[in-house]
């Protein structure tokens, strides 16, 4: 599982544009609201008013304008920390000079609708601690301006209606934000499990081809002396197997420094490539066979990857440690509901308390599909390798 190479969100890029249109209106409205009915040219209050919805707008404007460069968190508070001071300070003046007015001439309609804007982006875009602070301070804002001349039925419903409209949007910012960080530590987590599951398959081919290459360079000094023109073949076998372990290298290796990378490499998909993998199989005096049974065919692309990747690891150990083997099968069957992959020798295993970094790896990678994974000696002293593997990934319904 691996995320497509796109910016996080990028498929609510029509609803947030949709939104921001809603957003852009209301401010709008409410600005041209209060122009309408003249609520900057109240003889007491619209002065302060007119001031502290200037400093409110030019707050409005410099927080977009960051947000949409990208600024670092936290200049993101800078204008919402402006933006609540003003608004307070405007607060506290209609308090000490406009106690004649009316409670209604306190506020108007652009200033609230502005300040839930600069406090759902504060909130949202923020740095957490410094977010957190200003958050409160314009949440006192918006609810204490209408409290600010007079408190009386009037003014404590318009004052509660704002606290609910406030804490909704905050609340909102804020699990928005959580949202977006649990997805970027989840995206996290997949990089770096795909970067270890790079790795294995980086140790798997390259201890595959280098074994192919130490087996036949050791074949063919054994028989350079007795058969010289044994030894020419064996020589472009080797650079053939090198090149494709380069290859290998190269690849896996760009991927694990791509911090954005898209689908892990993964051995071939297809049974031509374990057709391939088995005849190209090359020891002396040892003859290998690849038995399919059903529509092998027909695998899914992750079981063809482990059933490649269990094979590739059996027929690397087969030569590092089957002594005296002369022949190696390799069996691929397809039943209704999983596939079995069995790989047999018939030589002499070499002892070992427990198993090596390439049979733990594909237990691992076997279990972690929802397959078993065994490895032990045959009854007439071979060596099997047996993998079952579901035709459905782990985690979903089969058919």
């Amino acid at each position: 599982m691996c995320f497509p190479r796109r910016r996080p969100g990028d498929g609510f890029r029509p609803l947030r544009s949709l939104l921001w249109t809603a957003v852009t209106g209301a401010v709008v409205a409410a600005a041209l609201l209060d122009v309408r009915y003249g609520t900057f040219r109240q003889p007491d209050t619209g002065t302060l008013l007119g001031v502290s919805a200037a400093v409110t707008a030019l707050s409005l404007t410099a927080l977009l304008a960051s947000a949409g460069r990208g600024a670092r968190p936290g200049v993101i508070v800078c204008p919402g920390g402006a933006a609540a001071v003003a608004s307070l300070a405007c607060s506290v003046g209609l308090h000490l000079n406009g106690r004649e007015a009316s409670a209604s001439s306190a506020y108007g309609a652009f200033e609230p609708v502005a300040l839930l804007v600069v406090l759902a982006v504060t909130a949202r875009r923020g740095m957490p601690v410094p977010a957190a602070v200003v958050t409160v301070g314009l949440l006192a804002a918006v609810i204490a301006r209408p409290l600010a001349l007079h408190v009386h039925e009037g003014s404590v419903i318009v004052s509660f209606v704002l606290t609910l409209v406030a804490v909704a949007v905050a609340g909102a910012s804020v699990a928005a934000r959580l949202v977006a960080a649990d997805r970027r530590q989840r995206e996290h987590r997949i990089r770096l499990h795909q970067r270890v599951d790079l790795a294995r398959e980086l140790h798997d081919f390259v201890a595959h081809h280098v074994t192919g290459i130490v087996v036949q360079a050791q074949g063919a000094q054994a028989v350079a002396a007795k058969r010289p023109d044994l030894v020419v073949p064996a020589l472009e076998r080797i650079e053939r197997t090198g090149a494709e372990a380069l290859v290998s290298l190269r690849r896996m290796v760009g991927q694990l420094r791509a911090e954005d990378s898209g689908m892990p490499l993964v051995a071939p998909v297809e049974i031509r490539g374990l057709r391939t993998l088995v005849a190209d199989f090359r020891m002396r005096g040892v003859s290998s066979r690849l038995i399919e049974d059903g529509p092998t065919e027909t695998l899914p692309p992750e079981v063809a990857a482990v059933v490649h990747r269990v094979t590739m690891e059996s027929l690397t150990n087969v030569r590092k440690h089957a002594h005296d083997c002369r022949d190696v099968r390799v069996r691929v069957q397809v039943l209704p509901q999983r596939t079995v992959v069995e790989i047999t020798n018939d030589g002499t295993a070499r002892r070992a308390t427990a198993d090596g970094y390439g049979l733990k790896g594909l237990r691992e990678r076997v279990t972690e599909v929802g397959g078993t994974f065994r490895a032990g000696a045959t009854a007439d002293g071979g060596w099997l390798v047996r993998a079952c593997l579901p035709l459905a990934p782990a985690g979903t319904d089969g058919p």
